[in-house]
């Protein structure tokens, strides 16, 4: 594979036709120019070395054009299952060896507040791990920052314009929850769902609600929009990316709404929602934004509908 130079910026990205795919990185041979090559012999001993990246067809958007490629996300996604068993199997066992919890409870079948405990601990180190993941990916492939290298991109425009407010997503994410939680009413086909169960202690609503709230939008957003959405684009189209990618995310929150089925397509369609955003703008940020705007919401209404002595 043939490679160049490449920093990410902060600029907007150059739009492509949603139905149409977009060219491959095998094989693409960067557009001709008739500007000058030569460097002084001072530019050269101060410019760093180039980081080896892949060569893109000019087609491809910019916010597309990212050092990594569909055998990072294989090696990630086998990772990942080891570490949700490794560190899930770990977490029970010091919560019995160490912390005194009753290892019946916690490795039962029936959930109770230790093993509720345990899965939401789990979930924040498997989340960590996931963000140690890609820097490390990252840190050999570009010298450019993180975050930014990632796809958390500014909310302004190269001319300085603001695309739209952190406002504007949060408010955006808000009318969201308040239209999924309002049809999840109406679908819903199952009287106790994984998730409900899985909150049955004051402690277990606490941390899922920090969680919720303060790491996933933060994590789902730099994995799922970030991570996996450019691979997915690239080589299948911006259309087929975002329906793929928001398909994936609402199949990984599955086995939480167990039996909800209709739940389940709603929360496909939240994928999808925010993953549009994040192709739309260019940035996990405004998606980050809309995620969060979502999940606190969710979370305000499931704490009234606790406290209003509704919940099971």
């Amino acid at each position: 594979m043939a490679y160049d130079d490449y920093t990410p910026s902060s600029a907007a990205p150059v739009r492509a036709r949603a139905g149409e795919p977009l060219a491959g990185e095998a094989g693409s041979v960067p557009p001709h120019t008739t500007e000058s090559t030569e460097t002084s012999p001072q530019e050269l001993e101060s410019a760093p070395p180039p980081p080896h990246l892949p060569q893109y067809h000019a087609a491809i958007p910019e916010d597309l054009r990212v050092p990594w490629g569909g055998l990072e996300v294989a090696l990630f996604v086998f990772l990942a299952v080891i570490a949700s068993a490794a560190v899930t199997w770990g977490t029970a066992e010091i919560a019995v060896r160490f912390f005194g919890a009753n290892a019946n409870q916690v490795f039962g079948a029936t959930m109770s507040t230790a093993k509720s405990i345990v899965v939401l601990i789990s979930q924040a180190l498997i989340d960590g791990l996931a963000i140690l993941y890609l820097y490390l990916m990252l840190l050999p492939r570009t010298t450019a920052p993180f975050w930014q290298s990632i796809g958390w991109r500014d909310l302004h425009g190269a001319d300085g314009r603001i695309r739209a407010s952190a406002l504007q997503f949060l408010t955006g994410g808000a009318v969201m929850a308040v239209a999924v939680s309002f049809a999840g009413g109406l679908l819903n086909s199952k009287e106790t769902l994984p998730i409900e169960e899985l909150l049955q202690a004051r402690v277990s609503i606490l941390l899922f609600g920090v969680l919720g709230v303060l790491v996933a939008p933060l994590v789902e957003e730099t994995i799922f929009r970030g991570f996996l959405y450019p691979v997915i684009a690239r080589r299948m189209g911006i259309a087929a990316g975002i329906v793929i990618t928001g398909t994936l995310f609402g199949l990984m929150h599955a086995a939480q709404l167990w039996g909800g089925w209709g739940q389940i397509a709603l929360l496909i369609l939240v994928g999808v929602v925010l993953t549009w955003v994040r192709a739309r703008t260019g940035t996990v940020a405004a998606s980050y934004f809309v995620h969060l705007g979502y999940n606190g919401l969710q979370l305000v209404g499931y704490l009234i509908y606790v406290v209003s002595g509704t919940h099971h």
